[in-house]
């Protein structure tokens, strides 16, 4: 199924509908709809249910520079609209839509994909080892030299002769209390599915974990039309997961389709064909798990998937910082005693965490960071408990001394970049970030299994509805996930009542101990290795302490280090980039 992509730049408004776009073009499978008058155009690109009175309407707004308005609508899309000698360009709030840009003669050339800049496509190692060891604190860094990415959440603004600007389109209209926007949610969340599968007009296919966002997605689709859901499961998979995609299956009365994977499916086995794509993705590690499982549903009109779910549905522990940020330390220490008591946590350090990342903030944590990465190597155990604006796990521990000391650098240019202060708003939109960074990559994977993936949880009006809900609220100590309940009351009480949580993690171990020795050369081999950036011999340690299920801690970031390495290796061997 090919993959949806539109390019342009700089330009002026010379007509009306998409034509009037100058400069811009686009695949042959993107989804169009536009409408112009005089100096104004306005047009969608994607997944959207916006029709043209919608977009006629949109008009004046574009006149007058009100350039958040036209990303109102719901749906996962690309905006591009034009009013004089301006040009404005946005994804969706996720990212999954996304806009890369760059310098180009005397103007800016933006695209969907970084291959359709026209510049030759270099990854920026610094970048890499630096989100390894720290996260994402460089949200507007693209994984190569000389191109920037529009975060999720703005939009770009162009004119001749000047700057690039971002314009901030989030657009959240806040309530007090979680009643009051869980119906709100619960419309928008059931508007995307439903929208979705009824566009299709046919039978769609379905993720089925057995996980509550997949499960209610299933749910929800099966009101909307016919689905047929696919399951995976091994001899490391939970088996309260199973159970829960079986009675989900049998309540809706979709057909299920189950794919038992063996050692062959075991993560981290990279099968020879696999696309590369155009960034980093965890997903990568899994192919060979997707190929089995997603087999029966191949060539069908969409597949849905309950990626994201956690990011609306719930919230981190950012929310007590930001009580704490607020001067309600009273309740802030109440919720953070209970719930490490509920974690079997000693209180205490926990507690200290959280004061000293509501004394920091930010910028101070990132020059913490960056003073602990000059000063000498990292220790794994030495990471923070509780909730960090910046934290330096494993990941840091691996780099060399040389790595330290760029990485320090990188964190103390990024203490300075506009984010939010509020921990609780910061750590929101960095985790839609990811996860929409982690949907966007997946897409040539996606085209290579024929099914074309759609994430109705992070449908444009779903994140607006959920980030309006505070973060406290959505963050349940009695029960897992509360706003999918109030929102949606007509599920199961036994399907919203679970309050366990599936993990690849024993997959995951099994796969390192499988390819440990493929993944040393890989490492070893890698242009980051080649670099003087990371110290394969730590890496070596780590590696087999994890394969043999003696430090589960450093898997996570194993799991980012080894996909990142493979990666960047495929870079290096060339890849073709398709121009307009």
């Amino acid at each position: 199924m090919e993959r949806e992509w539109v390019t342009g730049g700089t330009a002026a408004v010379n007509g009306t509908g998409i034509e009037g776009l100058a400069g811009v073009c686009r695949s042959p499978a993107a989804r169009v709809r536009a409408a112009g008058d005089g100096a104004a155009v306005v047009a969608v690109m994607g997944d959207c249910p916006a029709g043209e009175e919608e977009l006629r309407a949109a008009l004046p707004a574009v006149r007058a520079g009100r350039w958040a308005e036209p990303a109102r609508w719901p749906g996962s899309y690309w905006v591009i609209a034009a009013g004089g000698r301006q040009q404005f360009v946005c994804g969706d709030l996720a990212g999954v839509r996304a806009v890369y840009y760059t310098p180009h003669g005397q103007g800016t050339a933006w695209a969907s994909e970084p291959g359709l800049l026209g510049r030759p496509l270099v990854p920026d190692l610094l970048v890499s080892a630096a989100r390894l060891a720290a996260g994402d604190q460089w949200p507007h860094r693209s994984p190569y030299e000389r191109i920037r990415q529009v975060p999720g959440g703005f939009g770009l603004l162009l004119a001749s002769r000047t700057p690039p600007q971002l314009v901030d389109v989030a657009d959240i209209e806040p309530v007090e209390e979680l009643r009051d926007g869980a119906e709100r949610f619960g419309r928008a969340l059931a508007g995307a599915v439903r929208h979705r599968v009824r566009a299709a007009d046919e039978v769609v296919g379905a993720d089925l974990s057995g996980g509550l966002d997949s499960s209610t997605a299933v749910m929800l689709a099966a009101d909307a039309g016919v689905v047929h859901a696919v399951t995976y499961t091994d001899g490391y998979t939970s088996a309260e997961d199973m159970a829960f995609a079986t009675r989900v299956a049998e309540h809706t009365g979709v057909r299920h389709t189950v794919a038992t994977g063996g050692d062959e499916q075991l993560p981290f086995g990279f099968p020879t064909g696999q696309p590369t794509g155009a960034e980093p993705v965890l997903e990568a590690a899994m192919f060979a798990m997707d190929t089995a499982y997603l087999h029966p549903v191949r060539g069908l009109g969409l597949h849905l998937t309950g990626h994201g779910g956690d990011v609306v549905l719930d919230s981190s522990a950012a929310c007590w910082v930001r009580l704490l940020q607020d001067g309600h330390h009273r309740e802030a220490h109440r919720q953070v005693l209970a719930f490490a008591r509920l974690r079997n946590t000693a209180p205490g350090p926990y507690w200290k965490a959280f004061k000293q990342a509501a004394a920091l903030g930010r910028a101070g944590a990132l020059e913490r960071a960056a003073a602990a990465l000059e000063h000498g190597p990292v220790h794994p155990e030495a990471a923070v408990g509780g909730w960090s604006w910046c934290r330096l796990g494993a990941g840091a521990s691996w780099l060399t001394a040389e790595g330290r000391h760029q990485v320090a650098a990188l964190l103390r240019q990024a203490a300075g970049d506009r984010q939010p202060q509020e921990a609780d708003t910061f750590d929101q939109w960095a985790a839609l970030r990811s996860v929409g960074a982690s949907a966007r990559g997946w897409a040539p994977y996606a085209e290579a299994l024929g099914v074309r993936p759609v994430y109705p949880y992070l449908d444009n009006q779903v994140v607006r509805a959920a980030f309006a809900v505070p973060s406290l609220a959505r963050r349940g100590l009695v029960s897992y996930k509360p706003l999918l309940r109030a929102a949606l009351p007509g599920l199961p009480q036994w399907l919203t009542s679970r309050r366990s949580k599936g993990s690849f993690t024993a997959q995951r171990i099994a796969g390192l101990a499988r390819h440990r020795h493929l993944l040393e050369e890989l490492i070893a081999s890698s242009p980051l290795t080649a670099g003087g950036l990371i110290d394969p011999a730590a890496v070596r340690a780590a590696l087999a302490q994890a394969a043999r299920g003696q430090n589960a801690t450093v898997i996570a970031d194993l799991h980012q280090l080894i996909v990142t390495c493979w990666w960047l290796t495929g870079q290096t061997a060339g890849r073709e980039v398709t121009v307009c």
